[in-house]
């Protein structure tokens, strides 16, 4: 059995029109809700007014002005002046000067050049100290004589080490010492290869003969000196 379709009834007969109709709706709408404009709300306050007639009138009032009382009047001056002569004594205060003069500052400086120790160089000092046998030599020949007495000595007493030559130990033994203001070596101090060599060094020094000291502005000072002893094998 078939149904019977009505020409009347047909519901898909205008519908495409409804669909057009439909669409034109809703483009208005989302136009329509683009197009809406919104405006930020704003707050304004009002400045309070004031009446002029809340201000007070103020009187205006005299002012009296008192006068000053007067000054009171001067002492009467005195019918007699009497003069009364200054009998006390004033005892005047002697203040000494405290500047010394230069005697004084002479004897302070004497004494404080005689208590100063102090070591000057070979290199530098004005009168070197005299190896014997210098005596007669020339001041300005005296370094050179210390040199060679020096070096005399040393080969004089050099004795080589059995322990070093048995082990093949040489080198060069620095030796620094101080010859005093009296005369005499002490300070005596090694750097060298071996303990055998440094006292060898030692000993050839510790046998320098007492020296006439070396002088600085005329006063006897201490004069370190220093001098490399080379052991070497043959």
């Amino acid at each position: 059995m078939q149904p019977k379709k009505s020409e009347k009834v047909d519901l898909t007969k205008n519908s495409s029109l409804y669909f057009v109709i439909g669409l034109s709706v809703v483009l208005f709408i989302s136009w329509q809700a683009i197009e809406w404009k919104t405006y930020k709300k704003t707050y304004d306050y009002e400045a309070l007014n004031v009446e002029d007639d809340d201000d007070e009138e103020i009187p205006i009032t005299e002012q009296i002005k008192v006068p000053p009382p007067p000054p009171p009047p001067p002492p009467p001056a005195p019918e007699i002046i009497e003069i009364v002569e200054d009998e006390e004594e004033v005892e005047e205060t002697v203040i000494e000067s405290t500047e010394t003069n230069e005697e004084e500052i002479i004897e302070i400086v004497e004494v404080e050049e005689e208590e100063l120790d102090i070591d000057v160089p070979f290199a530098v000092i004005e009168d070197v100290p005299i190896f014997p046998g210098c005596e007669r030599v020339k001041k300005s020949e005296r370094r050179n004589c210390f040199q060679e007495k020096m070096n005399k000595h040393i080969r004089k007493n050099f004795r080589y080490p059995e322990i070093a030559q048995e082990m093949g130990i040489q080198g060069r033994v620095y030796v620094n010492f101080i010859i005093a203001k009296d005369g005499k070596i002490t300070n005596i101090r090694m750097r060298g290869p071996d303990k055998n060599l440094e006292k060898e060094a030692q000993r050839i020094i510790a046998k320098l003969p007492n020296m006439t000291p070396g002088k600085q502005r005329g006063r006897p000072v201490r004069v370190p000196f220093s001098i490399p002893i080379t052991f070497r094998l043959q």
